[in-house]
């Protein structure tokens, strides 16, 4: 079990093997990263299953704290990194990247204010099939080049995604690694990106990958 801080930001699904900048200003959001900076303790950046609904006037600070934070609740999968520290300003504000490692399952709640930790337990893959290890290769090439023909096809695209999709690291890279960075090159919608966060094997991630980008979904 590891003890994670929860950085809840509504529409916004993370995966193991990228990297997530963040800008920090909430003080008490900023208390958590400095605690995670010194502590090497690590975050999760989800998304959240209800958005946070504005203080009533009369409810007092810790009132407030506690409405807001219950219908900050976070999805029960979601990923997890550590923070790297890239600038802070005057005011106190904090840049930071989050280097996600690992996908985890929400557990019990050990702080809920002013901040949310939960102690929380791996969420690994199972062992993929001979047949799925030789299918995930097959489906990797298919989601590979159904990208760059939608990139050469979009006259706005950016050329260094092409250029990344084409490198050496990404054609040799593995599937199941493939599966989960990815998505820091794609975007879909939120709810669709849970569902594929929460996939417990490449197989599923990469067949569902590429009927979304065939429009079959």
């Amino acid at each position: 079990m590891a003890e994670i801080c929860i950085f809840p930001i509504p529409g916004c699904v993370t995966f193991p093997g990228t990297v997530f900048p963040l800008h920090v200003f909430e003080p008490r959001y900023r208390e958590m990263i400095q605690r995670c900076l010194d502590e090497n303790k690590l975050v999760a950046i989800c998304h959240t299953q209800s958005v946070i609904s504005p203080a009533k006037p009369t409810e007092n600070m810790r009132e407030a704290l506690s409405s807001n934070q219950a219908t900050y609740r976070p999805y029960d999968v979601f990923s997890a990194g550590l923070c790297e520290l890239t600038d802070t300003t005057d005011d106190g504000r904090l840049y930071l990247n989050v280097h996600i490692q690992q996908r985890y399952r929400l557990g019990q709640a050990v702080q809920l204010l002013p901040y949310q930790i939960y102690e929380c337990e791996p969420f690994d893959d199972r062992a993929p099939t001979a047949a799925e290890q030789s299918d995930n290769e097959q489906l990797k090439d298919k989601i590979l080049h159904r990208l760059l023909a939608l990139l050469q096809a979009d006259a706005d695209a950016d050329d260094t995604i092409s250029d990344l999709l084409q490198s050496d690291e990404w054609q040799s890279m593995d599937a199941e690694t493939f599966s989960f960075r990815l998505f820091g090159i794609i975007r879909f919608d939120a709810e669709i990106l849970q569902e594929c966060l929460q996939l417990d094997n490449a197989n599923d991630r990469l067949s569902f990958t590429l009927s979304l980008l065939n429009g079959e979904v």
